[in-house]
């Protein structure tokens, strides 16, 4: 009941989905040959979320991989966890894409679509029930922006009432890995406002800063950086997976945390996090979560929720917990803070509460904020966006592939038009006379 479809698209996307399997895995009790080794009834009791049960009742992650070049596949195949996967849901093609989104979309990308479609569709039927489909890649690169958007339009068409989240890795404000990074990213923008129901943006930057100031790790590596998010990914779905006081699931998270269609790109966050050494001289408490789950240190997008204003936020709580003190601390959290938080969505915090904490730890929370400072980080990408395209650099590797300059202008500007909308409803104060109201006399 309530399957998620997975799907990981590119390099980045692949080796953040690995990693997430690893996580799921070890909170099932599923060992790297896909055998049950757990010591609670709970860990098999909604296993089939995430897994399909082969015979000699061998799990299956319900995962389709999907890159343009073999390489990435291997290194997944590689890992502890890579026998996991099922060998006919690993979809290739030869030649990569050269971290170019029109190759990625229309032409490298368009030649496999359909091989995904297939495995994609296979997935699905063998679901009692869809609850819907979740996406890792990258918005910087050729494969996971590009070939990750049109499989994105695709089950779109195919799948319009299934809820559709993607963990999308956005380009990082000082660090930058290729060059074209503003081009990719403001066209699978494009593509993301339209497509899916929940965005959570991730950059490498702010995990980088986790990792380096609070973790207080000398050398994070990309393992590291993938823990992260891993550890935010299963903390969405974990209402689904194990049984709580307080439920959440992916539709529910996107009714309430979508307040206009447009407007759904999220930071996740996760607490608690604390160095190796010094967690012996904190107290995990529902007060202490709270406080530093709100904290600008530990939201995974670089962009400082100080600057703007939440619209929405949920936040859910894993491990053994009243949720009367929960309750307490996020109604006072608000009242304390509410100068961050828009007037006008008066109860504007969701809350679900499930019994059954992460691996080694007594009780954690993830974070996931709707916030008008989100606004930053398309601003960021699209001023360089706007200085590469003004002088037309590099554009003939896309107009070689069959693009159009005015798909970068429509992506230009309906990126622009996403960072007013969120200005606008960031300024918007509870008792304005709203332009809605001036419509309707109008339409009258």
């Amino acid at each position: 009941m309530r399957e998620i479809v997975h799907m990981q698209a590119g390099q980045c996307g692949n080796q953040i989905g690995a990693k997430f399997w690893e996580v799921i895995s070890d909170e099932h009790g599923i060992d790297p040959t896909g055998t049950y080794h757990g010591d609670s009834d709970l860990q098999l009791e909604r296993i089939s979320v995430y897994y399909n049960e082969a015979t000699g009742g061998k799990y299956v992650p319900r995962a389709v991989l999907i890159d343009l070049e073999p390489g990435t596949m291997e290194s997944v195949r590689s890992t502890a966890f890579g026998m996991l996967f099922q060998p006919d849901n690993l979809v290739f093609g030869k030649s990569g894409a050269g971290n170019n989104w029109a190759k990625g979309y229309y032409t490298e990308g368009a030649e496999i679509i359909e091989k995904i479609m297939d495995v994609v569709r296979k997935e699905c039927e063998g679901c009692e029930c869809l609850q819907g489909f979740q996406i890792t890649h990258s918005l910087g690169g050729g494969t996971g922006s590009g070939l990750g958007s049109l499989l994105l339009s695709k089950i779109r068409e195919e799948y319009p009432d299934r809820i559709m989240s993607s963990y999308s890795i956005v380009p990082s404000p000082k660090v930058s890995d290729t060059v074209v990074e503003p081009y990719n990213c403001m066209l699978s923008l494009h593509q993301l406002v339209e497509n899916t129901d929940a965005s959570f943006c991730i950059d490498n930057e702010a995990l980088y800063y986790i990792c380096f100031h609070t973790l207080k790790l000398g050398q994070p590596t990309y393992s590291d950086l993938n823990h992260l998010v891993s550890a935010a990914m299963s903390g969405t779905t974990t209402c689904l997976r194990f049984p709580g006081q307080l439920n959440a699931d992916l539709r529910k998270l996107a009714v309430n945390m979508v307040p206009f269609p447009r407007l759904h790109f999220f930071m996740p966050g996760f607490a608690p996090l604390t160095a190796r050494g010094s967690s012996s001289y904190k107290q995990v408490n529902v007060a202490e979560l709270t406080q530093q789950m709100f904290d600008a240190k530990n939201m995974m997008a670089a962009c400082d929720p100080k600057h703007g204003r939440y619209l929405t936020v949920a936040a859910i709580f894993r491990g053994r917990m009243s949720t009367k003190e929960v309750d307490e601390q996020m109604l006072n959290l608000q009242n304390k803070n509410s100068s961050y938080f828009v007037e006008w969505i008066p109860n504007n915090v969701k809350t679900a509460v499930c019994d059954i904490p992460p691996r080694g730890m007594k009780m954690s929370v993830t974070f996931i904020g709707n916030s008008t400072s989100i606004q930053e980080l398309f601003k960021r990408v699209s001023e360089q966006f706007s200085a590469m395209f003004k002088r037309k650099a590099f554009l003939h590797w896309y107009t070689n592939e069959g693009m159009d300059d005015h798909e970068f202008m429509e992506s230009e500007s309906n990126v622009n038009d996403l960072v007013s909308e969120l200005q606008q409803y960031q300024d918007a104060t509870a008792d304005d006379e709203g332009e809605y109201e001036e419509e309707e006399e109008e339409l009258e």
